[in-house]
């Protein structure tokens, strides 16, 4: 297959044609601890995907169907992704952090027609009895022994993945990319990632997270390099020892990672290998950090701003200046402006804030929102998406992101709406009003505090009502502060007003 404007499979662009060009390359590095790697070159991956997805048709799987991936940072979870996309079928990565009442309500909002459980426990797996599960089992068996599938004609803007995100309900929404989104992820890896194809990338996060699928997986494959992932526990001092093992060149994390790496490990320069420099993204980058690890590495680290909608698109590109707290310049390909907040498609001049917008027609952009019309309609102001950043430019084309224009709260990387996290609060039989805010506490660091008016006659502890949380919520969007207060404050319209709550400590 040829990739023709009409015909685009993403499967096909990272694997096949990669397996023809550089079949015995290494493509995937797993690793379950420093002294423990398994590798995959493109052949093998390509191989692979494709007797699984031959095994997803013989299943009954058809072009268009919905197939949640619910399994560990392993070599099932990175074929189930492609298999799916490769015949055409949806991927939609989930989270093992979430519960399983919340993977089930993402599968049913998604009318998923199969899941990929994993290592799930069989209690797990009855709840999803309703649709064809896959494990961990079936996936090695039916990537070892499948009928070869071929790669569907897929347009680019044939849906490929789905990922669930915070929105302004108290339910998460859906982003639909296209097979095209592979393209539209090239300025990234020019201006932001500096990406060869004797490169190495290792990624801190889980496959599920698209900074991880994307910049670990895609962009590598896409470029014929190596990515490489970790399997094993979360331990802040294994990075270093990581980096070193895998050969990393390009290493991937939230700031948070790059400051626990500096807590728990005795860097020095030139001690990590052949690493030649970070990337972050996720939170802010606070020029302090950027500074520390640079004293301590010896090696810079480049910032980007995105979101799940269209990844990055705002970067440092490496070997140019670094304005410490900017996350950088529109990437080369990109038109981005700062539109008035109050309406208008009018661009505002450097040194004024507005809104953060992207143009429609960028390949990386979304196709849109999973059966969210309004919330959909509501992100676009003519040509331009609104992720909701209010931000300025400088004289110098630099962007300087001044924070949200909406109540999504980011919490460890991960951007969790309040009124999701209100709605299980609520739900308690001693809660009489709730209001949920960030708050920092450090200058790169913000948690989730719930602010907690009790029913008359009752004393809840904070404990239990966490202990609540975490029967409905992942963990990222569990509160870690319980505030009780008298009132919770509301604007003159009504609507909560989360700037007059409370700061914590």
């Amino acid at each position: 297959m040829s990739p023709r404007a009409q015909i685009f499979n993403f499967a096909w662009h990272c694997l096949g044609r990669q397996a023809v060009e550089r079949g015995g390359k290494t493509a995937l590095i797993i690793a379950d601890d420093p002294d423990v790697l398994r590798s995959w070159t493109y052949a093998e991956l390509d191989a692979k995907v494709r007797r699984l997805a031959g095994g997803l048709v013989a299943n009954g799987l058809k072009k268009g169907d919905r197939v949640m991936i619910r399994a560990a940072n392993d070599i099932e979870a990175v074929i189930a992704i492609f298999a799916a996309a490769a015949i055409g079928c949806v991927a939609q990565p989930a989270s093992l952090m979430l519960t399983a009442e919340e993977a089930l309500a993402l599968a049913a909002d998604a009318g998923v027609s199969a899941i990929v459980l994993g290592d799930a426990d069989p209690q797990e797996r009855t709840l999803f009895s309703s649709m064809r599960v896959f494990d961990r089992d079936d996936i090695v068996r039916l990537a070892a022994e499948g009928e070869p599938a071929d790669y569907a004609p897929t347009a680019p803007d044939d849906p490929a993945y789905l990922v669930f995100t915070s929105g302004s309900t108290a339910e998460p929404k859906g982003v639909l990319h296209g097979h095209r989104v592979v393209i539209g992820r090239q300025p990234m890896a020019d201006d932001w990632l500096g990406l060869a194809e004797d490169d190495i990338v290792l990624h801190a996060g889980n496959i599920n997270w698209t900074y991880t699928l994307g910049v670990g997986v895609l962009d590598p494959f896409a470029h014929g390099a190596t990515g490489a992932l970790y399997a094993g526990p979360r331990d802040p001092a294994i990075w270093p020892r990581l980096i070193e093992a895998t050969g990393a060149t390009i290493f991937a994390a939230v700031p948070s990672v790059y400051r626990q790496t500096l807590k728990y490990s005795d860097l020095s320069p030139g001690g990590l290998g052949r690493l030649r420099h970070g990337v972050t993204a996720g939170e802010a980058l606070a020029p302090d950090l950027l500074v520390h690890w640079r004293e301590a590495s010896g090696t810079w680290l480049y910032e980007a701003l995105g979101m799940s909608e269209i990844s990055t698109y705002v970067s440092s590109p490496p070997g140019e200046p670094i304005r410490p707290g900017s996350p950088g310049r529109p990437q080369r390909g990109r038109r981005v402006t700062i539109l008035p907040v109050e309406g208008g498609t009018d661009p505002l001049p450097p040194g004024e804030v507005g809104l953060l917008a992207v143009h429609r027609s960028d390949p990386g952009l979304m196709l849109g929102y999973w059966n969210r019309p309004e919330e959909e309609a509501a992100a676009y102001r003519g040509e331009w998406f609104l992720g909701g950043d209010l931000a300025e430019f400088d004289a110098d084309g630099y962007v300087w992101h001044r924070g949200r224009n909406n109540d999504i709260m980011n919490a460890f990387g991960y951007r969790v709406s309040p009124l999701e996290v209100e709605k299980v609060l609520a739900a308690h039989p001693d809660v009489a009003d709730v209001a949920v805010a960030e708050r920092k506490v450090s200058e790169d660091v913000s948690v989730i505090a719930a602010f907690v008016v009790p029913k008359p006659g009752s004393a809840p502890e904070e404990a239990a009502l966490i202990a609540h949380c975490a029967e409905h919520l992942a963990v990222y969007k569990r509160p870690r502060k319980i505030v009780f207060v008298n009132a919770i404050p509301h604007t003159p319209n009504g609507k909560v007003s989360r700037r007059l709550l409370p700061q914590v400590k």
